[in-house]
């Protein structure tokens, strides 16, 4: 299976490099981010993009700090719950625990996924069933600090606590995109000579919840990209795929902080998944029920 597997990641790039287009950082800097080794993933890319980005890695922090960062003409991170703003801001403060559903049809293509990349590659593993995440998630957070102590990104790495296996490996930050009017949510998935980029659109509901959309839609766009990486580390190719996800992070009538997560194909859902959020040490306290 691990030698099918290599095979897969080469049609895989060579299908990006023939169907994508090509593209310069230095014209595209949204699409440059950190690179996996062909490998492993888990967190051996995290020293490499620390150097490459002449920052200073550190234990703990937030995913987004500040979440002022995403204000735009559609966004006010001010409007939000406090604890909302306090996991992005100091997510590692925070342990989560995590419920997952597939769609039948779609479940034979996760347990694909997982054979061929996820378990090889220790990235991208999505629970197959509700109990393969029922002893609990563990998770890490690592932030780049500049010499003038501006937050680069932030890495968020997470382990099944049943096997300590690395199911997830991600660089958040943001960025500004050609066709939005403001700033978005970025999270790279480094893979093998290069990563899928999820950008996110950042909404505020009127009771202080979050949305995060990753919509459909064309280059420039928010949405999924798939890069491949040139040796020379300034250019590749890019391309759209028909991913689309949707974050809800609210808080629930008990004051409990929770996230909605849904994947999908083109239109159909393909895995739900449910988060409850605690923090390691209450800095609210919840209404009485």
């Amino acid at each position: 299976m691990q030698g099918q597997g290599f095979l897969i990641d080469r049609v895989t790039q060579a299908w990006v490099r023939a169907t994508g287009r090509r593209v310069s950082f230095d014209e595209h800097p949204w699409l440059l981010g950190p690179v996996g080794h062909p490998r492993v993933i888990a967190d051996e890319w995290l020293q490499r993009e620390a150097q490459r980005l002449g920052g200073t890695l550190s234990v703990g922090g937030g995913l987004l700090a500040p979440m002022s960062d995403l204000a735009g003409t559609a966004f006010d991170a001010s409007l939000l719950a406090p604890p909302v703003v306090d996991f992005y801001e100091h997510t590692s403060d925070w342990r989560l625990e995590v419920w997952s559903q597939w769609c039948p049809v779609a479940w034979p293509f996760g347990w694909l996924v997982g054979a061929l990349f996820a378990q090889r590659l220790q990235q991208l593993s999505l629970p197959l069933r509700p109990l393969d995440a029922a002893f609990g998630m563990d998770s890490r957070v690592f932030t780049l600090q500049s010499p003038e102590g501006r937050q680069l990104g932030a890495a968020w790495l997470r382990t099944l606590r049943s096997t300590g296996q690395t199911v997830y490996s991600g660089w958040y930050g943001t960025a500004r995109l050609p066709n939005t009017d403001g700033p978005s949510v970025r999270v790279v998935f480094p893979l093998p000579n290069g990563s899928v980029m999820v950008f996110l659109r950042p909404e505020v509901r009127p009771d202080g919840a979050l949305v995060l959309t990753s919509p459909l839609g064309t280059f420039g766009d928010n949405g999924a990209y798939l890069i491949v990486s040139r040796p020379d580390g300034y250019s590749g190719w890019a391309r759209r795929v028909p991913l689309a996800e949707h974050f809800t992070v609210w808080l629930d009538e008990k004051g409990v902080l929770r996230t909605d997560h849904v994947l999908s194909l083109w239109h159909v859902p393909m895995i739900r998944l449910h988060y409850r959020l605690e923090r390691h040490h209450p800095r609210y306290e919840q209404p009485s029920s």
